[in-house]
């Protein structure tokens, strides 16, 4: 959700890349949170942080203490965040309980993207 919230968000100016600690699917629920304000994630992918590790970065963001703790070093960064955020993947319940917790993460990775893109560049907010 980080990645295509981030790329709408700034309207395509900031390159944006996400990864896992695991390959996994992208979850169906993630795609209808985002669906519900207006963006297609349906050409996201699943790809682990491996694939990235030797490219060069302006941020590195973690957005679940389990990735925080398993991410490597990114030595050509320049900075790195952490933003301590449920994992919905790992949400229990109805469907609809389940949704609740994505639209949550979702709603919070909206707030922190947009102050991200304040500090980056007060225009692209």
């Amino acid at each position: 959700m980080a990645e295509a919230l981030l790329r709408s968000r700034s309207r395509g100016r900031v390159e944006v890349e996400s990864a896992g600690t695991e390959k996994t699917l992208v979850r169906p629920l993630a795609l209808k949170a985002l669906e519900e304000i207006g963006i297609d994630g349906s050409a996201q992918t699943s790809k682990t942080m491996e694939r990235f590790i030797d490219e060069q970065f302006d941020y590195v963001i973690t957005v679940c203490d389990a990735a925080n703790d398993a991410c490597p070093t990114f030595p050509n960064a320049g900075a790195r965040e952490h933003w301590s955020l449920p994992d919905p993947s790992k949400a229990t319940g109805s469907e609809e309980q389940q949704l609740e917790v994505y639209r949550g993460v979702r709603d919070d990775l909206e707030l922190r993207i947009m102050e991200l893109l304040r500090r980056m560049e007060p225009n692209l907010a």
